[in-house]
């Protein structure tokens, strides 16, 4: 099984930590995020992952040496000079990632319980580009799906911005959901991500697509875990979702 790691951002909402250190290496629990990402990933079966690499890229890289890239095959995306966002990040790892079998997409700032293998296997067994994991979280951002959990659109809650390519969309008529950062997606993607160039987003991905191709949800249930740990009062929540989960 392959998946990439998005551990490329910036960490600005976690200065002056991620000063001198990126992101992905900010420790939690006494261990950095990378490492229970990777074990996480490893855990449900992954074999093969990539990590995405810019704001002192090489820490990271060293990191992976360090620790013999802890059993598995591990490859760099480097993003040094030029940061891709999370659609630009994943069609950047094609070279990596294209080929006939799924793979699981993770943000490194997640942690959470979510059954990673269950989640793979719904996809596999679907005809679905991509498949969300999503949860009824506070979020100010929601993702819009029909009553068969396809993605429709997309709302900010602050701003009453819609985005949907749907005729006639009436987000009322739409279960809301907050993404988790977390999905598995087809190879298939890449076909349809050839005319998109530079940095883009893959919700503005997915909504764009969204009319000719399934992107699913994946629901999970309240009892589920979820914290993003990308701020420095998410990290002591994360802390306690190690404890409480022993990710």
């Amino acid at each position: 099984m392959k998946a990439m790691i998005l551990a490329a951002g910036l960490g600005s909402r976690l200065r002056p930590m991620t000063g001198s250190v990126p992101k992905a290496l900010v420790p939690v629990g006494g261990r950095p995020m990378l490492e229970h990402t990777i074990l996480r990933l490893k855990a449900a079966g992954v074999s093969h992952i990539v990590v995405n690499v810019h704001h002192l890229g090489q820490q990271i890289v060293d990191f992976l040496a360090a620790n013999n890239d802890f059993g598995l095959k591990i490859d760099i995306s480097d993003e040094s000079n030029y940061l891709f966002d999370t659609g630009g990040g994943i069609k950047q790892a094609a070279p990596f990632l294209d080929g006939t079998e799924p793979f699981l997409v993770h943000n490194v700032d997640i942690f959470s319980d979510i059954d990673l293998r269950a989640l793979y296997a719904a996809h596999d067994a679907s005809d679905t580009l991509a498949t969300l994991a999503v949860s009824h979280r506070a979020s100010r951002r929601q993702l819009l799906f029909d009553r068969d959990n396809r993605l429709c659109g997309w709302r900010n809650r602050e701003t009453g911005e819609v985005k949907s390519l749907f005729p006639g969309f009436d987000p009322s008529k739409h279960l809301e959901y907050a993404f988790s950062g977390i999905h598995v997606i087809s190879p298939a993607i890449f076909r349809l991500m050839e005319d998109w160039t530079g940095k883009f987003s893959i919700i503005d991905f997915y909504l764009s697509v969204s009319t000719r191709a399934l992107i699913r949800a994946c629901p999970v249930g309240d009892d589920v875990k979820i914290i993003d740990a990308g701020s420095l009062e998410a990290l002591q929540e994360a802390e306690e979702c190690i404890k409480m989960y022993k990710i």
